[in-house]
């Protein structure tokens, strides 16, 4: 079929990339998430399945304990029933965290939350959120919480400055907690299991001396998950705080 040359323009502008010139790589990032997402998926069917019931199951009662703590938490630092319609986006963060970190300490597995580029991104993301969440709320009154009240005008860019500055830096704050304490958690116990396996190789005396490292290893994987549960539950609860600021204008 003939076309006219404005109708050949047209198709030359929207017709997508050839499938050749396209690269789709996926890396390690992007099975884990994948692994977390079904984790996530697959613990809740294994609660519910078809319908709850009025008796639990073992894993019924585990993600109910989670869900009315979660619940509670999310009520007392979002400031009430107002912030509660954010509870279901802090409780997909908080699991979504917590899996990730958890999974990242099983043999040959990937830890996302040690790297710094995904930290920022769920940190960022979050910042971007209370931005929206500032404007529909507030509309333009939303900017007046970078300037105090009865502060003296000379001072205003001075202030704006600083409060935009205390403002951004909540994404850092939350990424590079997340990611120093996943990175260096995790990456001793690698260095530790790899010394484990040296002195084991060797033999002899040293094979027995392995069983040092070993213990201290099973130790600090107990400490480990701690921390997994820790810092998810410190990153939701200081998102949960910060929009408990966005919406009251604190």
């Amino acid at each position: 079929m003939l076309l006219s040359p404005f109708e050949q323009f047209e198709l030359r502008l929207f017709l997508p990339i050839s499938f050749n010139e396209v690269n789709i790589s996926i890396s390690n990032t992007t099975v884990s998430m994948g692994l977390v997402v079904g984790t996530f998926w697959l613990l809740y069917y294994l609660a519910i399945q078809k319908n709850p019931e009025l008796v639990p199951r073992a894993w019924q009662v585990v993600l109910e304990f989670v869900y009315e703590t979660l619940f509670s938490i999310v009520k007392d630092n979002t400031g009430g029933k107002k912030g509660l319609i954010y509870f279901p986006f802090l409780f997909t963060l908080f699991s979504f965290i917590f899996l990730c970190n958890v999974l990242g300490m099983m043999p040959y597995s990937f830890t996302v939350t040690s790297h710094i580029c995904i930290t920022f991104g769920l940190a960022f993301s979050v910042c971007l959120a209370l931005v929206v969440i500032g404007l529909m709320t507030h509309k333009l009154k939303f900017f007046s919480s970078f300037l105090p009240k009865g502060s003296p005008l000379a001072l205003a860019p001075l202030l704006i400055g600083i409060e935009l500055l205390s403002y951004v830096s909540h994404a850092f704050s939350l990424s590079i907690r997340l990611f120093a304490n996943m990175m260096a958690g995790h990456a001793l116990l690698k260095i530790l299991a790899g010394f484990i396996w040296i002195m084991g190789s060797v033999g002899g005396l040293f094979y027995l001396a392995s069983l040092i490292p070993l213990s201290i290893v099973f130790a600090l994987t107990f400490l480990e998950i701690g921390i997994a549960m820790l810092q998810a539950y410190v990153f939701t609860v200081l998102s949960a705080i910060y929009i408990k600021d966005t919406l009251y204008l604190h």
